[in-house]
């Protein structure tokens, strides 16, 4: 069992309190290009700010909530009062791959090189500098995020347009090797499931013999877009 099922991926969230320069403490605005995310609300009170061809949404996570979101979709998460997350997210293996692209100003989105540049975290930093690290590239994040959502409350979505196209020209290069991670994935996951079916459809149920408890596992710590991240190494791609 290389996924969670599905090809999912799984990790707890804790979003950043520290605020940005327009004083609201969270996370990096960005989208994925290729896969849905899910936020499951665990504890504290968070927000998630969603910019879309609908328009600007503010959505409220408290415990029990949920709250997912389809490729395309710029989303900030908000913290409003220690807000914690588990976060589900499809086609495990493609965020860390490059899936997701953050809203940088459109002078790091011209060349793919300076945008990565801007989104990297300094290699074997330490906690201090890879948080001051990831502050920075929020802060970046929302400069670029403001003008695009101002403007589509006045209802002017060009900006949210030219940021989808440049994220996707950013991405292009990658998509190749991104292609493996799919079949390996939810695809053969999904694939096994249809062989299951058939095989129980013929009489044959020697699968369940197969069964198996898959290993106990501890997060790893890390800095992501949104928050303090305990993520579960649960793609082997």
């Amino acid at each position: 069992m290389t996924t969670f099922p599905g090809g999912t991926s799984l990790s707890f969230l804790d979003v950043y309190s520290d605020p940005a320069p327009d004083g609201i403490c969270g996370g990096s605005p960005h989208l994925h290009t290729a896969s849905t995310e899910c936020y499951v609300a665990i504890g504290g009170r968070g927000q998630i700010h969603t910019l879309t061809s609908d328009g600007y949404r503010e959505t409220e996570l408290d415990e029990g909530r949920i709250a997912w979101f389809t490729p395309g979709t710029i989303h900030r998460a908000v913290n409003v009062d220690r807000a914690r997350f588990i976060v589900l997210m499809s086609n495990a293996g493609l965020p860390e791959a490059g899936d997701a692209v953050m809203t940088f100003p459109a002078a790091y989105l011209t060349d793919s090189g300076r945008y990565r540049e801007a989104a990297a975290l300094p290699s074997g930093g330490s906690d201090e500098q890879l948080a001051a690290a990831a502050s920075r590239r929020r802060d970046l994040a929302v400069e670029g995020y403001l003008p695009i959502r101002d403007a589509l409350i006045a209802g002017d979505d060009r900006p949210l347009g030219e940021f989808r196209e440049a994220a996707a020209r950013i991405v292009a290069d990658r998509v190749g090797s991104w292609t493996p991670i799919v079949e390996r994935g939810p695809l053969a996951r999904a694939q096994n499931t249809l062989d299951v079916l058939s095989r129980i459809a013929s009489g044959d149920a020697s699968h369940l013999a197969e069964a198996a408890v898959s290993p106990v596992l501890a997060p790893s710590p890390g800095f992501g877009m949104c928050g303090r991240l305990r993520a579960f190494d649960v793609a082997a791609f």
